[in-house]
């Protein structure tokens, strides 16, 4: 499942929690499920905060990269337990990134292997891949990562969001991979609300930013770095593509040490300053 380098049974770099954070996950529940479900009444999407009038400044907390710092905004609003259920005014302003990072966060704290994937929710847009993130987290007894749309748990979006079907999300990687094997129209992935940020470039971008998570760094969705920015302008070139070529592989053969070894490269490492 992991190396000792990718131990997703442990914190990580964005997922850390101070000693005075981690006495309110105390009453959180032990079932991975059931954590996540309690992580719903952490977050408020933004569009939601804008109609129930919460103030612009408190829309800076989605660009919150680590989870201590999530959890002090959070608790400067309301400093309860994490397990009770907050007013939604009372939620930290953030995205389905924020949902799956505090997942994270809290199933490792109770020792459960867990992951951030980013990819494409299929079950959105009809004909459409919608940029999403969701929670991963090993299932023992049957030896599998189980998928978990942990900010749609109760949307009726899919039968089964605690455990989601191959076809309902595509990683990053995995929608590159039917990009380039000519199976999906690029031009319907992307961001929805936008006009322009559809197509390949939005696909490598998540592969990418998948790739990060696998190895522990869980960005922002609009984090560019490496060679991001040129693909997003048409510019990065075709040995750019055939990087992602790789990227997508590796992310899905799930090799713990080809992981490492890949995100080690010049264009897809995160770089420092984008880890405050």
């Amino acid at each position: 499942m992991a190396t000792r380098s990718l131990d997703y049974s442990q914190t990580g770099p964005l997922t850390n929690l101070e000693p005075a954070q981690v006495r309110l996950a105390e009453k959180l529940p032990e079932d991975p499920v059931r954590i996540c479900a309690a992580v719903q009444q952490l977050v408020i999407q933004p569009g939601d905060a804008s109609a129930l009038g919460v103030p612009e400044h408190r829309f800076a907390e989605k660009n919150l990269r680590p989870v201590n710092k999530l959890i002090a905004a959070l608790t400067a609003l309301n400093p309860a337990p994490l397990h009770q259920s907050r007013a939604p005014e009372e939620r930290i302003v953030g995205t389905c990134r924020d949902f799956v990072i505090l997942a994270c966060a809290l199933l490792r704290l109770r020792g459960i292997a867990a992951r951030a994937r980013c990819g494409f929710g299929m079950c959105f847009l009809e004909g459409r891949g919608a940029d999403h993130w969701i929670t991963e987290y090993w299932q023992a007894d049957e030896r599998r990562w189980v998928r978990v749309d942990t900010e749609h748990l109760d949307h009726g979006f899919v039968p089964r969001p605690e455990d989601l079907a191959e076809d309902e999300f595509l990683t990053g990687g995995e929608a590159w991979t039917q990009y380039r094997k000519g199976l999906i129209d690029p031009r319907m992935f992307g961001v929805p609300g936008t006009d322009h940020a559809w197509g390949p470039a939005e696909i490598s971008g998540n592969a990418v930013r998948d790739l990060a998570a696998l190895c522990k760094y869980e960005m922002l969705p609009w984090d560019e770095w490496g060679r991001m920015t040129a693909a997003y302008d048409g510019t990065a070139g075709s040995g750019y593509d055939r990087l992602i070529d790789e990227v997508a592989a590796v992310c899905s053969a799930d090799d713990p040490s080809a992981l490492t070894s890949l995100y080690a490269h010049e264009d897809l490492t995160v770089p420092a300053r984008l880890l405050s």
